[in-house]
């Protein structure tokens, strides 16, 4: 079934109970005939999904659809290993969860049957490459690598040019800690 008529739900967006007070003085009771009538996919408490139909099946909403209604306004930035594996300092971790930075909420988060690890931490608006890099150092352990060894694969594609390292440098002066930016001013001093 679809959605009533009056209702203009966007296919593979993401809803909050409030976002549904457009429509109707009771949001709540709305969600739960929507979702009766197979419009809405319940995702988690008050978090509501209107799927995206193909072929096949239900496409599922996106992560970064899933973070954008969970968190609202908040800014964030998807990390972890997808991104740092692909910095070519030779990493290869996996994990099944997400690692999401924001400014509003730290704990780990199942939406939609996903798992999302969210830690407030600051972070660039349009996080470059280099600062993926020192994120990477600063998650070694997570990423089963040795700081050592990131250090000096650091330095090697630092000194091919890519990464560029004033931003390197720049981003763990603005973001790491100082035993990262330690570890960085080492890894660095010979590529100069």
């Amino acid at each position: 079934m679809t959605a009533p008529t009056r209702l203009r739900l966007e296919p593979g967006r993401a809803y909050r109970t409030r976002d549904l007070a457009i429509w109707s003085p009771h949001p709540s009771r709305l969600a739960r005939q929507l979702v009766r009538n197979g419009a809405l996919v319940r995702l988690s408490r008050g978090l509501f999904f209107h799927p995206k139909r193909s072929r096949f099946d239900d496409v599922p909403p996106t992560d970064d659809e899933l973070m954008r209604v969970f968190l609202g306004s908040a800014p964030f930035v998807f990390t972890g290993p997808e991104r740092w594996n692909a910095l070519g300092l030779g990493t290869t971790a996996v994990h099944a969860t997400s690692l999401v930075y924001n400014t509003k909420r730290s704990g780990m988060f199942e939406l939609g049957g996903r798992r999302f690890v969210l830690r407030r931490v600051a972070f660039p608006e349009s996080p470059p490459a280099e600062w993926f890099a020192v994120d990477l150092l600063e998650h070694a352990d997570e990423a089963g690598a040795s700081r050592r060894e990131l250090g000096a694969a650091l330095r090697r594609v630092v000194a091919n040019g890519s990464p560029d390292r004033a931003r390197v440098q720049e981003m763990a002066a603005r973001y790491a800690s100082k035993e990262t930016r330690t570890l960085v001013e080492s890894a660095l001093a010979s590529t100069t």
